[in-house]
């Protein structure tokens, strides 16, 4: 078997030979192709055996499906999978690139190609990286070609299907989010397409493109009919489910090019062409939450796994440094606000309260908040005192979208009333805003946020350890601190 590098290879129809590279195409290379068998001009790609490499061949038959570029030849050799395809005169990359926008009387027909090729094969094959450099002309039609990343239909959610492999300027918001693809995604990339021919630039220019394709609605088409601007403002329809399928697209396209609208329409067609806008509107601000809802998920996860290692290392050095320490609880986070675990040394506690979500942060804290726990020391004090509790919050303060676990506790102001039994006290961020804000409040803090880096924990550790020796004490050693306990500094941003 003859390797990739080889001028002469020999596939399941013919030989052929290599000539000049012709530069990359996806996942492969390309070169000029040539065989005594064939008349046509033909180029070859050589895509290298790495895993997934096999769905480059997934249109070797495409009997019956139009306007593709057809496959002339088929095999392998050491380290290449081939495909060798006719020769095309022209892509639609270096025609747009000569022609700059094109007039909606040009650009419709050349739709219509692409979408003829997308009806055919919806349902059965969906092309995932549909682009202008994907798109050739031959023949005297624009075809598609280039299916290094397609996937049959009913396959579009295996492992495997290279999901992240796409063009970042025509990926469909569904790609970004890693969801299963069909029809409508190629439809989507075909009205990026579509607006970037009549408009002479793409609706979403980046460079952050995932956050363009996901949130930001595209402008209005201008200079074009009222029906080619609502059918491409649908085909951009965040939501796969309010794009037109591939046959849909095609028949509107035809319309486009039918007689005008009846007379006296021109009203319903603006309320139309208003809806589609509105629809758009809708759909971006439903894909806004959805991507914050992603986000926050993903934040409060890394606000769990931080908090188990914080509670783990406050546990272990506390408990080496006192061996008689019982503790009880599970090794797990259970549900939100349970105790992680509690140390009792004599008659004091330490519990340490589990991770509780925060959906939105409370008015008035100018800094994110996803999540909060709190620690609590109880053991019985001087005069009715009864012991601490500090929170913990996982937010941004110092930072924006810089998220740590911070120590923080409260305290009632000192001209609003005298500190109870538990004193400081926690507070979940909905309670504690107030002390938070600028404005006057019934509670202040008593400490100064405190940054929790799991590793660097040396003075938490000996504080709180200190604390349960006081506590465990008994009252001559356990009683009311002077709050708040240090100058309190407001170095949170936003203030």
């Amino acid at each position: 078997m003859m390797t990739a590098d080889s001028s002469t290879i020999r596939l399941e129809k013919h030989e052929w030979t290599l000539g000049e590279p012709l530069g990359g195409g996806g996942f492969g290379r390309v070169f000029e192709a040539s065989s005594s068998d064939v008349d046509a001009p033909a180029v070859a790609k050589l895509v290298p055996k790495d895993p997934g490499a096999e769905r480059e061949l997934l249109l070797a038959d495409t009997e019956g499906v139009r306007n593709v570029v057809p496959v002339l030849d088929i095999g392998e050799t050491d380290d290449a999978y081939v495909l060798v395809m006719e020769r095309a005169e022209t892509s639609l990359r270096d025609y747009l690139n000569e022609h700059g926008n094109v007039p909606e009387g040009q650009a419709v027909p050349i739709l219509t190609d692409i979408a003829t090729a997308l009806s055919d094969l919806e349902g059965r094959v969906v092309h995932r990286d549909l682009k202008p450099a994907n798109v050739l002309l031959l023949h005297g039609h624009w075809c598609l070609a280039d299916f290094g990343i397609s996937r049959y239909a009913e396959a579009t959610t295996a492992e495997d299907t290279r999901k992240f492999a796409f063009a970042r300027p025509y990926a469909a918001p569904e790609q970004w989010r890693w969801d299963r693809v069909g029809p409508t995604t190629d439809i989507y990339a075909l009205g990026i397409i579509a607006y970037e021919m009549v408009a002479g630039a793409r609706p979403f220019a980046g460079p952050d493109f995932r956050e363009q394709h996901l949130h930001e609605v595209p402008p209005t088409l201008g200079e074009v009919s009222g029906r080619l601007s609502a059918l491409v403002g649908q085909c951009l329809n965040k939501s796969p489910a309010s794009r037109p399928m591939p046959s849909e697209v095609l028949r509107r396209l035809s319309s486009i090019s039918g007689p005008p609208l009846v007379a006296g329409l021109e009203r319903l067609q603006a309320a139309h062409e208003q809806s589609v806008i509105a629809q758009a509107e809708s759909e971006s601000r439903e894909s806004q939450a959805e991507s914050d809802r992603e986000r926050h998920e993903r934040l409060f996860g890394d606000a769990e796994r931080a908090l188990g290692l914080i509670a783990h290392e406050l546990e272990g050095a506390l408990m080496d440094s006192a061996p008689s320490i019982v503790r009880t609880g599970s090794s797990f986070p259970g549900a939100p606000g349970e105790a992680l675990w509690t140390l009792q040394l004599g008659e004091a506690s330490l519990h340490f309260l589990g991770v509780s979500p925060q959906n939105s942060t409370p008015a008035g804290i100018p800094f994110e908040v996803i999540a909060y726990a709190s620690l609590s020391l109880e053991a019985p004090g001087f005069n009715g005192y009864q012991g601490r509790s500090h929170s913990l919050w996982y937010c941004d303060p110092e930072e924006e979208n810089r998220f740590r676990w911070y120590e923080l506790a409260f305290t009632p102001h000192v001209f609003a009333e005298v500190p109870g039994p538990v004193a400081p006290f926690a507070l979940d961020p909905a309670q504690g805003a107030e002390a938070i804000t600028t404005g006057a409040s019934a509670i202040q803090l008593a400490m100064n946020l405190r940054r929790l880096y799991p590793g660097e924990l040396d003075t938490f550790i000996v504080r709180w350890g200190n604390w349960l020796a006081d506590a465990a004490g008994g009252p001559a050693r356990w009683s009311l601190p002077s709050l708040p306990e240090e100058q309190i500094v407001a170095s949170w941003r936003g203030r």
